[in-house]
């Protein structure tokens, strides 16, 4: 594709007329090469989009699509991103994004009833056209900030609300505003909404919309409540369903700013000067509400970042450039100490343990160090953690270093045995004296390793990958494999050539060792599930090319809560169980008591005990779960991109997998159904648990112990 062809296409004008998009561009080319490409940005799906010739004039264009066949793309709330196509006679092919210059476009919007999308069109930060698609029942958005000196903001938009079987009768609505400071409790202030004529809106888009108009006494809420505090907002609707009569509440997406405004105000309340600032979020430009007193600090503050922007930009690239420095130095010097601190006698029986880079206190090193301290007390325990993750091992008493300080670095060196579940950091040497035990932390179904034929992570690239994995696997001096499967993708992934454990996972005995109903009711009691209710574990994986930085991926759920709960919240609740590299933080309050978020339950083998059905996708947990002999259902929606894009897979999981696939949600849901109704194990079930589970009976840590110590 050559990029190098001069081409711009600029959005002049846009509309959404029933179910089409009409746009007017600016354009040399004819549109007789022109195509129009829209691309779920989170799936990377494409599909090539028919565009319709209406004004083919020499500088402006204009064209309409059709939006019936976007839902094709999609399977829940994802962005569209529109693309020009251009092809010339010489075949040369160029794909540009499509600019635009009409704001707000967020004013054109088009409702699928029979998809239940909402479409939003809005203009990205770097100028491109793009689509919002969104699964909710009610959109706001606000298009007029006004905040005044007496700390009086005004606020004005539009909404709507999406009822696609025209049930709901609306009894009011309102804004809200809620505190989304780090605090125990968060606080929820509503204030009343007045509806206002906008000629705008109707002019724009086939769908009625309500323009609003809200106002707030932002000092009188400083006066009578704790601060400092931060908020967002959004908008309430409270309805009656005209066919049940319940009550209904239906909250909007919180709301985000068109432009990227920031506005504050300095007001003088009975508690003194205070600073009411709005501003937009940073990557997603929610708008956000921040009040705090202005003490002579924050007024020091503020008044250099108003008025001396360019001197502390100057500085602080300048305090950047020293700190890296030093941080460069420290570091160096940290390596070399560590080196020293190897040479030094080794602490017999002195065992440092490791999970998933030191934020849990899980998976196979936990199984170990439990099995050790109940048999092999004569040993010195000792647990390498994150400082930020310190809590659960304080809790059940565990004792521990705090990674990468100067005391972890004399303990890492001197030990004499290391077990660790995941790599460690490539810079570390392992002393002569020190037995390096890597208990890995799954069987693997995607290629790993030298077995990856491309790498799509951050912050490296597919030899460089390859080459530092192999470089830290020549370190280890024992693997565990669960079965005979993974011993020879291991040794052949990991290149891996010294001695390799056939135990089974010893995460896995608690699986067999507890297995009974007084436990079960008891991390039920513990997690405040009913005990009455089935349990829906879900535990995707995450995906190599979708993050936001190094080790922080995103992760988007393709379900629709409001339709789970309303078919199974009766009589089940769902488990959220996210894979420890996700950085997304879910806000499930409106769901409270159907859905639980376990991703931080520090013992994922608990929630594996109290749950009646697993969903997963192409993560590890079901080789484990399968334990239990209970139904898995894969909910493969992206299975053609991840399987042949991402990663490959080691076996054909649509033929082999002991549960059904399921392709998009109303697949799942249907299954779901089916089998809350007949719990029967999957035709492949005991092939596949004969093949993976064989070795598992629950002395697996006694074996590997035995072994090594």
């Amino acid at each position: 594709m050559d990029s190098a062809i001069p081409l711009k296409f600029q959005l002049r004008e846009i509309k959404v007329n029933d179910t089409r998009l009409y746009f007017v561009f600016e354009s040399s080319i004819s549109l007789d090469h022109v195509g129009v490409l829209a691309v779920n940005r989170n799936s990377k799906k494409e599909m090539r989009v028919t565009c319709n010739q209406i004004s083919d004039s020499e500088q402006l264009k204009a064209a309409e699509i059709s939006l019936d066949n976007l839902s094709n793309l999609m399977i829940d709330e994802t962005v569209i991103d529109f693309y020009v196509l251009y092809e010339n006679n010489e075949k040369n092919q160029c794909k540009k994004r499509i600019y635009t210059a009409s704001k707000p476009i967020e004013l054109y919007w088009h409702q699928d009833r029979a998809n239940q999308f909402i479409y939003l069109p809005y203009t990205t930060r770097k100028g491109h056209f793009a689509l919002d698609a969104l699964r909710r029942k009610a959109v706001a958005e606000p298009d007029s900030i006004k905040l005044s000196s007496e700390g009086k903001l005004m606020i004005g938009g539009y909404t709507f609300l999406l009822d696609a079987e025209e049930r709901l009768m609306i009894k009011s609505k309102r804004l809200v505003l809620k505190e989304i400071s780090q605090k125990d409790e968060e606080r929820v202030f509503d204030f009343p909404l007045k509806d206002v004529q906008r000629g705008d809106l109707s002019a724009h888009s086939s769908d009625h919309a309500v323009g609003f108009e809200a106002e707030i006494d932002l000092k009188k809420l400083y006066e009578e409540n704790r601060m400092p505090a931060f908020f967002q907002f959004y908008i309430e609707y409270v309805g009656e369903d005209a066919v049940t009569g319940e009550e209904t509440v239906i909250k909007s997406r919180a709301f985000r700013l068109i432009d990227d405004i920031d506005r504050f105000s300095i007001v003088n309340t009975k508690k003194g000067p205070a600073r009411f600032h709005i501003y937009p979020q940073k990557r997603k430009r929610g708008m956000r509400l921040r009040m705090n007193d202005y003490t002579i600090k924050t007024r020091a503050v503020y008044f250099a970042k108003g008025k001396s922007k360019r001197l502390m930009s100057v500085i602080r690239k300048g305090k950047n450039k020293v700190k890296k420095k030093i941080s460069g130095m420290v570091k160096r010097a940290y390596y070399f100490t560590f080196g020293l601190a190897g040479k030094l006698p080794v602490k017999k029986k002195t065992v440092m343990f490791e999970s998933f880079a030191g934020k849990q206190y899980s998976c196979n090193p936990r199984a170990i160090y439990e099995y050790m301290k109940e048999h092999h007390p004569e040993y010195n325990l000792i647990w390498s953690v994150n400082p930020s993750y310190t809590e659960i091992f304080e809790e059940k008493n565990v004792p521990y270093i705090n990674r990468f300080t100067l005391k972890w670095l004399f303990a890492m060196a001197r030990a004499e045995y290391w077990v660790v579940n995941s790599r460690l950091p490539l810079w570390i040497p392992k002393p002569k004296h020190t037995t390096y035990v890597q208990t890995w932390h799954g069987t693997p179904l995607k290629r790993l390793a030298v077995d990856m034929e491309e790498v799509h992570m951050p912050g490296t690239n597919t030899e460089k990958y390859k080459q530092n994995f192999t470089k830290e696997a020549s370190k280890w001096d024992y693997l565990i494999s669960p079965n005979r499967y993974s011993t020879e993708i291991f040794a052949r992934a990991f290149q891996f050539n010294k001695t390799m454990i056939e135990s089974g996972y010893p995460r896995n005995d608690f699986l067999y060792t507890d297995n009974c109903p007084e436990t079960m009711k008891a991390i039920k009691r513990k997690m405040n599930i009913p005990e009455d209710k089935k349990v829906i574990l879900y535990a995707p994986t995450w995906r190599d090319n979708e993050f936001y930085a190094k080790g922080k991926y995103k992760f988007q759920l393709q379900m629709d809560l409001d339709k789970m709960q309303e078919k199974f919240g009766k009589d089940s609740v769902i488990l959220l169980r996210m894979h420890y590299l996700v950085a997304e933080s879910f806000d499930f309050e409106q769901y409270e008591g159907f859905i639980y978020d376990a991703s931080l339950y520090p013992d994922i083998r608990e929630l594996y005990l109290i749950s009646d059905i697993l969903i997963t996708d192409y993560s590890s947990v079901f080789f484990d779960y399968a334990n239990l002999r209970r139904p898995i259902i894969f909910y493969t929606y992206d299975i053609e991109n991840y399987r042949d894009t991402l990663r490959g897979f080691y076996f054909d999981l649509e033929r082999e997998a002991p549960g059904t696939l399921v392709y998009n949600e109303s697949e799942l849901m249907e299954e779901m159904e089916r089998v809350l109704r007949n719990p029967q194990l999957h035709k492949n079930y005991e092939s596949f648990y004969e093949k993976f589970c064989s070795f598992e009976d629950g002395k697996a840590s006694e074996r590997v112990v035995k072994t090594i110590f």
